[in-house]
């Protein structure tokens, strides 16, 4: 049984039963013992246990996992110290400095100062095999991450959702409330950043909506 150790848990139980996530178990089971998957299987749900429910003040919603050895660690877009950032994450950096001036560039690429500021860094699939990205895609998880996406959706208090690329876009209909702040743009991966993540100043958009509804603004340095 899955343990957040959050309000998560109760929120998700009926997820974590129904019959789609039971099969998603016996899939990842097979996997992790036959496989290279990451992330590690203790650190599956860390966006969720970094990031209690009532806490969420942003998400940021990547694909999956990293693929490579050593990446992943349950948060989007985020690796720990001592690993490269990857080019996403270097775009996301670049953009952060051009919008706000903030230097995370050259240091280290572990998010979980943003995490623990109630940014969601959350994967519309929470696995993967090593070396073949979208690979646990349609095997269950999107049925999980909708059901976080819908609890959020459903809160009073509002929330800014940032959705990067065509997968993280596909959840922006499941977003219906309108207290709540949607910002799209394509994906910061090198293919696309210069389609429309450069310049979209989302980090700032972000930090104005939350002040204008008496919330404090995340500080995006990666040190918190």
């Amino acid at each position: 049984m899955v343990h957040i150790g959050n309000d998560w848990d109760a929120l998700l139980a009926p997820e974590f039963q129904s019959e789609s996530y039971q099969k998603l178990r016996q899939f990842l089971i097979q996997e992790y013992r036959t496989k290279r998957i990451y992330p590690d299987m203790y650190d599956i749900f860390n966006a969720l246990k970094y990031t209690p429910y009532a806490d969420v003040r942003c998400v940021i919603l990547g694909q999956d996992p990293y693929h490579g050895e050593g990446q992943a660690h349950g948060l989007s877009f985020s690796v720990r110290k001592g690993i490269q950032p990857p080019p996403s994450l270097q775009n996301i950096f670049k953009e952060i400095y051009d919008d706000l001036g903030i230097d995370n560039r050259g240091r280290h690429g572990d998010l979980t100062a943003w995490a623990k500021q109630g940014v969601l860094l959350l994967n519309a699939a929470l696995t993967v095999r090593a070396g073949q990205a979208n690979s646990h895609h349609g095997m269950g998880w999107e049925e999980v991450t909708d059901a976080v996406i819908r609890l959020l959706n459903d809160r009073q208090q509002p929330v800014v959702f940032l959705l990067w690329g065509g997968n993280a876009r596909a959840k922006a209909k499941l977003i219906t409330n309108p207290q709540h702040l949607v910002l799209q743009c394509p994906h910061p991966s090198p293919l696309s950043a210069y389609h429309g993540f450069f310049g979209c100043r989302h980090f700032s958009k972000t930090n104005a909506f939350l002040v204008q509804h008496g919330m404090e603004p995340i500080n995006w340095s990666i040190d918190g």
